[in-house]
């Protein structure tokens, strides 16, 4: 049977949790808004301990939980920054929360966030690499992600990692030169033609894989050719330096990622799943304000990663919590995977 180094509280308690992760609210604002909590009000202090403890209880199924999402072939990856308490500082500190959900494209779409105290490439090796007791050997295959600097030392980290691009964050770039005064007519093009290719994209979006590629390489293809020509052909028109030059250059360096898409019908366009599955974090830093201590912040995350998978599934996050934490003290371990948002069956 699974077991915990402590009992927790009554389930429904324990599923004060889900306020936080599906309202973004506070333990303070949950106290003042009852009926949105599902329970009667309670001093905040006896709030985070239940949440704190929910947590803790459902760290084993977090465990089985993981190394399900890292068997996808395609996964994706961001991490956004979330404030932390410092002891003794009267300060917070910056720390960061990795997400990473199977592909946008796969029939199964959990996600795993891992809350790190820092935003270095060692954190993303480390959680996507092989266990210490060899239970779990390295993750490989398609990684969706930005261009940030971390993602590149990660792929090279183990042989069988490919990189996509997110056509997303090329895009960003032409619309941050119209954003500058006058307009830019390279930024104008760029947008019509990175529209078009997205305007196919979702036309594709519903079609099985192989049908998805073989529309692609028919449709978006030529299309994508002919955008590389133009990038090109603009990039030996404007100064090395200047506003121009640094957002042809974005999408002229990644080109190879940005077009990985056009050879695996199961690699998205873009990143987006990502960010949208990220942003719920961006927003509670409004509400939250900062994490208490490094295990607070784990915790959170043990949390948002179970109730995100059960609405990626359809579940309802409140009943899912209420029953697994129900279950999971005399759940068998062997059997503990049927407990996973993907498999969950209600009082099964």
């Amino acid at each position: 049977m699974i077991q915990t180094s402590a009992p927790g509280p009554n389930p429904r308690r324990r599923g004060q949790s889900v306020a936080s992760c599906t309202t973004c609210l506070t333990t303070g604002r949950r106290r003042s808004t009852p009926a949105r909590a599902c329970t009667p009000r309670a001093r905040r202090s006896t709030l985070g301990s239940w949440s704190g403890r929910g947590g803790a209880a459902l760290e084993p199924l977090y465990d089985a939980h993981k190394p399900f999402v890292l068997s996808a072939q395609v996964l994706q990856a961001d991490e956004t920054p979330v404030a932390m308490l410092d002891p003794g500082a009267g300060k917070t500190k910056r720390a960061y929360v990795w997400a990473y959900p199977r592909g946008a494209f796969d029939p199964v779409r959990d996600v795993i966030y891992d809350f790190c105290v820092g935003r270095g490439a060692w954190f993303p090796i480390a959680f996507l690499g092989p266990t210490d007791d060899g239970r779990r050997e390295s993750w490989r295959g398609t990684l969706v992600r930005d261009e940030y600097t971390a993602y590149e030392r990660l792929l090279v980290a183990q042989p069988g990692r490919v990189a996509a691009g997110c056509l997303a964050h090329a895009r960003r770039k032409f619309d941050e030169l119209l954003r500058d005064p006058g307009k830019s007519a390279v930024a104008v093009e760029a947008l019509q033609r990175i529209a078009q290719i997205y305007k196919t994209e979702r036309e594709l979006a519903e079609m099985p894989t192989e049908e998805r590629l073989a529309g692609r390489m028919n449709i978006a293809r030529p299309l994508s050719e002919q955008l590389h020509t133009w990038l090109r052909l603009e990039r030996g028109r404007v100064p090395d330096g200047c506003a121009t030059a640094k957002a042809l250059n974005y999408s002229l360096n990644a080109w190879e990622a940005l077009t990985r898409n056009q050879l695996d019908g199961q690699v998205p366009v873009d990143n987006n799943h990502c960010e949208n599955l990220i942003s719920l974090w961006a927003m509670g830093r409004r509400a939250w304000l900062s994490c208490g201590s490094e295990l607070a912040g784990q915790r959170a995350a043990i949390v948002m990663s179970l109730v995100r998978s059960a609405k990626l599934n359809e579940h309802d996050p409140w009943a899912y919590l209420k029953d697994v934490l129900t279950r999971l003290p005399a759940h068998l371990n062997s059997r503990i995977d049927e407990l996973l948002p993907h498999n969950w069956q209600p009082g099964g």
